[in-house]
């Protein structure tokens, strides 16, 4: 017997996730890879300037 039982997921909350999933999906960069980022920039910079001593 197949289970058709569709479950809301505000059955509990008044919080849509999906709606919560897709605007964190459109919302850009996170904490991590801000982070990742700005670490690889600091390394590029401090290649670049023992290169030039």
């Amino acid at each position: 017997m197949k289970n058709d039982k569709v479950f809301s997921t505000k059955q509990y909350s008044n919080t849509d996730i999906e709606e919560v999933k897709r605007l964190n999906a459109n919302s850009g960069l996170s904490y991590n890879e801000v982070f990742a980022l700005l670490a690889k920039k600091y390394h590029d910079e401090q290649m670049v300037s023992k290169r030039n001593d």
